[in-house]
């Protein structure tokens, strides 16, 4: 008998599925637990491994199409099984209800809306009692040609990027608080490091800003906690998330237990991590769980900027580049390597003395970096 295979819900928060790469074409036999797809959710791509066993005899969304949860994409059954009841049955389902409400449409209409295989979710009937006549059809067709010059749509990333810092920042009151912090020893404490490595071992400051960062939130625990409507949660782990852009969006791996962890021991996970987010075959585990986020953007040249929180972390540290400054030492101007920093914090948990706390342990630590050693 004919199974349908719908899309899956590969992540709490997905909504809509991107079929990415099928790995079997129509006529071909699966067994259980085979890789059938590869599928973009909100956060990542999955690969989709199979419950039943048969053969492929329907494929219903196309590479590169986006579908909802639940939506048919595929069937299997047995070689030379009839399914024409069911490929029926989904083409014909989307004109007898939407969301609980009958569609009325003219039969030219629906026999267009078949044919076409148009959605009716965004279609206003113009004829009696709002029914759906030709000239609506016709309508809609035009001016979803005139959207598609010069428009990219979405990503399912992208959209769920939008939606959680949008949710961040009006849900969350952001205050921020910006120190220079002189890095001539951490430069030094790094070319000593790498000195004595081999070439693919070798550590980058964001590797150390990740351990310090750690460090600091161990001796600053009001600062590892999420808001809850009704408390405060502390978190037991210290779990640092470092944002890393890839093509359509951004994506925050996650270096768990971090402040356990030496600084050789985080270069060579955070490396790992940044390969699997660029290729999107990152797991959903690893974008999990962090209690704060660094992001650090001096690698592109920028000098200094503010981040948005990212949710349900209560704050997030934004690195600047490296640059070279006039300094006053002993009544001298010196030439000294400056970094600027800049911590985002929601001040419904997080008060403006903890937070200085905090951005003060953090530049002691990387202005002696060798404590972070210790």
């Amino acid at each position: 008998m004919a199974e349908i295979i719908s899309m899956p819900q590969l992540s709490d928060t997905m909504e809509e599925g991107t079929i990415i790469k099928w790995n079997k074409k129509v006529g071909e036999k699966i067994s259980e637990g085979e890789i059938l797809a590869e599928i973009e959710t909100d956060k990542a791509i999955q690969d989709f491994e199979i419950d039943v066993s048969g053969t492929l005899l329907f494929i219903g969304v196309k590479e590169g199409e986006r579908t909802k949860v639940n939506d048919i994409i595929a069937i299997i059954g047995e070689k030379g099984e009839n399914i024409d009841e069911i490929i029926k049955y989904k083409k014909n389902r989307i004109i007898k209800e939407i969301n609980n409400k009958r569609i009325f449409i003219s039969p030219i209409a629906k026999k267009l809306v078949k044919k076409q295989n148009i959605s009716l979710k965004k279609i206003d009937g113009s004829g009696d009692n709002g029914r759906i006549i030709k000239r609506d059809i016709e309508l809609k067709n035009k001016n979803d040609s005139n959207k598609l010059k010069n428009k990219v749509y979405h990503s399912l990333m992208r959209k769920k990027i939008a939606e959680r810092l949008s949710y961040s920042k009006f849900s969350s009151p952001h205050y921020y608080l910006f120190m220079d912090i002189h890095v001539d020893k951490l430069i030094e404490l790094r070319k000593n490091f790498n000195d004595k490595l081999y070439h693919e071992e070798r550590i980058s400051f964001n590797d150390i800003i990740i351990k310090a960062s750690a460090k600091s939130l161990k001796k600053n625990l009001k600062m590892n906690v999420s808001w809850n409507k009704d408390y405060i949660l502390l978190h037991d782990n210290i779990n640092i998330g470092f944002a890393v852009a890839i093509e359509d969006g951004l994506m925050v791996p996650v270096i768990k237990n971090a402040d356990e962890k030496s600084i050789l021991q985080i270069s060579k996970e955070v490396k790992e991590k940044i390969l699997l987010s660029k290729s999107k075959k990152i797991s959903l585990e690893e974008l999990e769980s962090s209690t704060f986020t660094i992001s650090n953007l001096g690698m592109y040249g920028v000098d200094s900027f503010t981040s948005i929180i990212n949710s349900p972390n209560s704050s997030i540290l934004s690195i600047g580049s490296i640059t070279e400054r006039p300094i006053i030492k002993n009544s001298k101007i010196e030439i000294g390597n400056i970094m600027k920093i800049t911590l985002s914090c929601d001040h419904r948990l997080i008060d403006g003395s903890i937070g200085s706390d905090y951005i003060r342990s953090i530049k002691k630590l990387l202005e002696d970096p060798i404590t972070i050693l210790l």
